[in-house]
């Protein structure tokens, strides 16, 4: 008389076909482009169950090691969905157990060949999810290190480019700036000539920020302590004309004296930018718009400052990538405003974040003071 692992493995090799179709009927698809090779993956699991009922050794387990680590790498390839392929597990699973319990067994002989087979299926699935992981993580890994060289390609074309087109450009700015010093001496009386001025000096500064941040030149800019709150005035000063363009109410809520470390350059900067875009995105149609700027200061000596505005809600997968360089929702954007931006508070050992709803957007600054 045939022992209970005899019967078993006799009936699998008899039966193997029959379940292979029925496992078939219910999981294949046509539009899996390893269909063809699903059925011989199912028909060498069922061999290797036939081993592991005559002797489950280290050489089984990694036989089914082996094939798991095939089908994960073909799931990989296919980009279907991995739960599909852990059902279709399930299915087989449900197929072999059901079949193997219309045998005539008793109650201790099916526990025993439904652990076995329980146990081949778990090890199966653990090394085939384990792998999947695995090549998924170094596949995303691949994909994020081409972004980043694809960003660094462009950054240093961008700064190939910007460095040609600044020297083509400031000397006819520093012949316009100088013209302006020669009016403001000669003739005083001449009115805006100070805004324009400031407007041209701006302009210079602007132009050699971005070159310099383009280029990711070392080069670290001279560094001061200053009054935050005193340079939040003075932004919003220089800022007036656009501000009464688009008719913004900006109120602020700032703490009293305090002070920062670092570029007050490259401060005003991020200043202007943040609020730039937020006056931008005010200018559509919005009948009250209005910013809002209000700073803390922490126990642990932290500076927070909250620059808000009203305008139209950014969407979660713009501001997931919102600090990226190149990633803009304007039509004539460089992308890299923000970009700078975050650079620039990063170096000075601080973060910056943004947060959206429907009615507020918020960009978060945050950094230690002195």
């Amino acid at each position: 008389m045939l022992s209970i692992k005899e019967s078993a493995i006799d009936f699998l090799i008899t039966n193997k076909n029959k379940i292979i179709n029925e496992w078939n009927e219910q999981i294949l698809s046509h539009e899996d482009p390893f269909s063809d090779k699903t059925s011989l993956h199912f028909e060498h699991f069922i061999e290797l169950l036939i081993q592991s009922f005559m002797h489950k050794d280290a050489h089984t387990d990694k036989m089914i090691k082996q094939l798991a680590h095939i089908v994960a790498a073909e799931r990989i390839q296919a980009k279907t969905p991995f739960v599909d392929f852990i059902n279709h597990v399930s299915s087989g699973r449900a197929i072999l157990i059901h079949h193997l319990l219309l045998q005539n067994m008793s109650s201790a002989e099916n526990q025993s060949i439904l652990k076995l087979v329980n146990s081949c299926i778990d090890q199966f699935l653990y090394d085939s999810i384990s792998y999947y992981t695995e090549l998924n993580s170094e596949l995303n890994m691949g994909q994020c290190e081409t972004l980043s060289q694809t960003h660094k390609e462009r950054l240093t074309l961008l700064g190939k480019m910007t460095s040609s087109f600044v020297h083509e450009f400031r000397n006819p700015l520093t012949s316009i700036m100088g013209f302006i010093q020669l009016l403001q001496a000669e003739t005083p009386d001449i009115k805006y000539l100070d805004i324009i001025s400031t407007e041209l000096q701006q302009l210079n500064s602007r132009i050699t920020q971005f070159l310099d941040i383009s280029k990711k030149e070392t080069n670290e800019a001279e560094k001061h302590i200053f009054n935050i709150g005193h340079l939040i005035y003075d932004v919003i000063e220089f800022l007036y004309p656009s501000i009464l363009e688009v008719n913004a109410k900006v109120t602020t809520n700032l703490a009293d004296n305090i002070f920062i470390s670092g570029s007050k350059e490259e401060f005003r900067q991020v200043l202007l930018n943040i609020i730039l875009n937020a006056l931008d995105v005010l200018s559509f149609e919005n009948s009250n718009p209005i910013i809002n700027i209000s700073t803390t200061e922490e126990i642990s000596k932290q500076l927070t400052m909250n620059i808000s505005n009203n305008g139209q809600k950014i969407q979660e997968d713009i501001i997931r990538d919102i600090f990226k360089p190149f990633i803009t929702t304007k039509e004539r954007g460089t992308g890299l405003g923000l970009f700078v931006c975050k650079e620039i508070i990063e170096k000075n050992q601080g973060s910056l974040s943004c947060s959206s709803n429907d009615e507020l957007t918020t960009f978060t600054i945050r950094i230690p003071c002195v």
